[in-house]
């Protein structure tokens, strides 16, 4: 297998080349923020979390697209790795004004932030305009719906949303700007690196990193590397997170394997490749698999749904992560693969404990694998602190079918943030399975289902709350079937 140890991106129109192996200050888990405020004096991005929470680090990334275009995607550089730009345009507020006979000519997102005076501090101000400029490349003349959902990753203390959003509406009209005058450049550029890449192998100091773009090699260095940790999107275990718990440390980045970057269907099941980032998957699903678009909506923000995956999600195994409840009620299986051999099992036999699960040292998740239903119906819930971009206390997902005379033929009752683990309440199905799908029926099965868990009182709520917030899930959910 060949190994480089250098990676290369675009920065101000031109390729950076990194070699890890002769860079003193720059290691494989130095994250783009660092990379870019401490060595390229791009000051205009700011730390406020590092966390993936705030937005003020938010930057665009451009990337070749199948129809040989480039798409752009905000992102939230605290939590990529640097090695993770290999291949990729580097976009900082810096680079969006043109510069035009030695005059420099502002953005019209920049511009519209003037004119509706949509900066007050002007901390934050450059990650909203980092997402409204990634709004501007892929919308016009986008929704309220759609420009909210956009912001939903800036948080700021002092800034009124409601000019922000007039800005987006603005701006957004369509037009051309720099960046579509410098397309061919930009995308020649970006050819010329990807046609030198080989698979990226770097060692600095106590770090291994490895990245490939196809999976055969990716198993063939995780079966070399038994003891290395998986990343995919990495906004749930960056390197802050590990590098405290493991020295040396092993990195497998499988961000990059375009092998498992999927999504199909046939007549029986829906297969969603691991490496799907949630807001790609969001968009593919929304009419096929409703469900999913319930919950991505209420699911981190943009920033952290373009680069996480549902591989990542079900792999970090959290028992307040969104997406696991519904693959519970989904019936979902995971399959995992390994350079010998292939496995197919339950999500629910997957995970096993506290952020614990089946995977084995030489496998990764490669797909998720749903059964098609058309007569269930299936809803999903989450309670939390804030409507957007904020950890569960608790969800559930269910999952139900009635015969013809409304008794209950099948039922899954699945809670994430009631146990160490996403769990169903087994003892309330089993209660509820052949009877009548009412509300006499409903309040008995409230009652075992209060006793049913343990929870556990926490900075998010007390025990108590979540036991009968789980009851009202359940109301919640015989109401909506009913309506």
């Amino acid at each position: 297998m060949n190994y480089q140890p250098n990676i290369s991106f675009i920065l101000d129109d031109k390729i950076v080349t990194i070699d890890f192996s002769k860079e003193k200050n720059l290691k494989p888990t130095t994250n783009v923020l660092e990379y870019l405020r401490l060595f390229r004096t791009k000051k205009g991005i700011k730390e406020g979390c590092g966390q993936g929470d705030c937005g003020a680090c938010t930057i665009v990334l451009g990337e070749l697209d199948k129809e040989n275009g480039i798409s752009y995607k905000s992102v939230n550089s605290c939590l990529l790795l640097l090695p993770m730009m290999h291949g990729k345009q580097l976009i900082t507020v810096e680079n969006l004004a043109a510069k035009v006979n030695n005059n420099l000519i502002l953005h019209p997102v920049q511009q519209a932030v003037i004119d509706t005076n949509s900066s007050q501090c002007g901390y934050c101000t450059p990650g909203m305009v980092m997402s409204l400029f990634a709004l501007f490349k892929n919308y016009k003349n986008p929704s309220r719906e759609i420009i909210e959902d956009a912001l939903s990753g800036n948080l700021c203390r002092c800034t009124g949303y409601q000019p922000l959003i007039k800005a987006a509406q603005n701006s957004c009209k369509g037009q051309k700007d720099s960046f579509e005058e410098n397309k061919s450049q930009t995308i020649n550029l970006l050819k010329e690196i990807n046609q030198k890449t080989k698979t990226i192998s770097i060692y600095a100091e106590d770090v291994q990193y490895f990245r490939s773009t196809n999976l055969s090699e990716t198993l063939q260095i995780r079966k070399e590397n038994p003891d290395a940790i998986l990343l995919s999107g990495g906004t749930d275990s960056s390197y802050k997170n590990i590098s405290e718990k493991l020295k040396p440390l092993k990195i497998i980045d499988v961000s990059g394997v375009e092998d498992i970057q999927y999504f199909t269907e046939d007549e029986n099941n829906f297969y969603i490749g691991s490496g799907l980032n949630l807001e790609k998957f969001r968009s593919l699903t929304t009419f096929k698999i409703p469900i999913f678009d319930d919950i991505l909506k209420v699911f981190g923000s943009l920033q952290i749904k373009n680069l996480a995956t549902i591989g990542g999600n079900i792999g970090g195994a959290s028992p307040i992560g969104d997406l696991i409840p519904v693959l519970f009620a989904l019936k979902a299986k995971i399959k995992l693969q390994s350079s010998s051999k292939i496995r197919i099992i339950k999500i629910e036999n997957f995970i096993k404990s506290y952020r614990k699960t089946d995977i084995k040292t030489d496998e990764i998740i490669e797909s998720v694998i749903i059964p098609k239903s058309d007569k269930n119906i299936i809803k999903s819930y989450k309670i939390s602190k804030r409507k957007n971009l904020d950890i569960s206390t608790l969800s559930g997902a269910f999952n139900i079918l009635l015969d013809e005379r409304l008794f209950v033929k099948e039922i899954i009752l699945a809670f994430g943030g009631m146990a160490e683990i996403t769990k169903r309440a087994h003892k309330t199905e089993d209660f509820l399975l052949k009877k009548r799908w009412e509300r006499n029926t409903i309040n008995k099965a409230v009652e075992i289902l209060k006793n049913e868990f343990k929870p556990i009182s926490d900075a998010r709520s007390d025990k108590e709350f979540r036991r009968i917030a789980a009851g009202n899930l359940l109301i919640k959910f015989w109401s909506e079937t009913n309506e």
